[in-house]
């Protein structure tokens, strides 16, 4: 048996529910919670659930690159922590750049300069020292181009493990999500054995699709047995659609991961 702590998004999950009723379940399954966007929840009500938190958004607007972007992803970054204290939430995740409800960034970035890298990362380092100070951990999570999310800056896992490796912070770690690098890179064993140093946590979904598990391309329970053979013992989260029944989703999900051999 594996050594994961399995986790769910509430955003993707029972959708006919109120909100705070799809953490509940996720909850009473016995799974870690993560949400996106913290501004439009009741979060004392979501406390009141139970539930563990285990990452939500961690900026509300900005980017990583433009001087006017990268301050407006710091100060809401810090309106985030103090959310993130209410519901005693451990990780904050961002991206290149903001994404509008529909996935897409608000500024694309087709081209992405020597200079845009140095800014990020500069960005990145104040970041983790922002996390540092409140006792988190934002992570930067790898998105694919070619499906969801066209224009976004440093979008590829290569991309994030680069700049978190430059930061080379505790309080900066990987969300490497499976879905967009299968999408983007594929070989995802082999990425997973080269990024474990940096990770914060993994998420899944299966391609093509966005749902749980063994409805598409990807073993995962290979890709569990991997993390187990190299000692990875943090979270793994789905952040997917159902296919249909979301409890059958959730089996699922448990199943490819509570599995020690391929």
């Amino acid at each position: 048996m594996s050594g994961f702590t399995l986790a769910a998004n509430a955003e993707m999950l029972f959708p006919d529910l109120p909100f705070e009723q799809r953490v509940r379940r996720l909850h009473e399954a016995g799974f870690q919670v993560e949400i996106w966007d913290w501004t439009t929840k009741d979060l004392p009500a979501l406390v009141g659930t139970g539930a563990r938190f285990g990452s939500m958004t961690g900026y509300v607007s900005g980017s990583l690159i433009d001087p006017d972007g990268a301050a407006q992803l710091l100060r809401t970054a810090e309106d985030s922590l103090a959310a993130a204290e209410v519901i005693d939430c451990p990780r904050l995740n961002v991206h290149g750049t903001g994404l509008d409800p529909q996935g897409l960034p608000v500024v694309a970035h087709e081209v992405v300069t020597g200079a845009d890298w140095l800014a990020a990362a500069r960005t990145l380092e104040r970041l983790a020292a922002l996390g540092e100070r409140h006792g988190r951990v934002f992570t930067l999570e790898n998105l694919n181009t070619a499906v969801d999310h066209p224009g976004v800056p440093f979008g590829r896992a290569e991309d994030t493990l680069a700049l978190v490796t430059a930061v080379d912070s505790p309080h900066l770690r990987l969300n490497l999500d499976l879905y967009h690098a299968q999408i983007g890179e594929g070989n995802l064993v082999e990425l997973c054995a080269r990024a474990l140093p940096y990770i914060g946590e993994i998420q899944v979904a299966d391609v093509p699709g966005r749902c749980e598990p063994g409805t598409g391309e990807i073993h995962y329970p290979r890709v569990a047995a991997a993390l187990t053979e190299t000692g990875y013992e943090g979270v793994i989260a789905m952040e997917a659609f159902a296919a249909a029944d979301p409890e059958v989703a959730l089996e699922r999900f448990r199943d490819a991961f509570t599995t020690s051999s391929a």
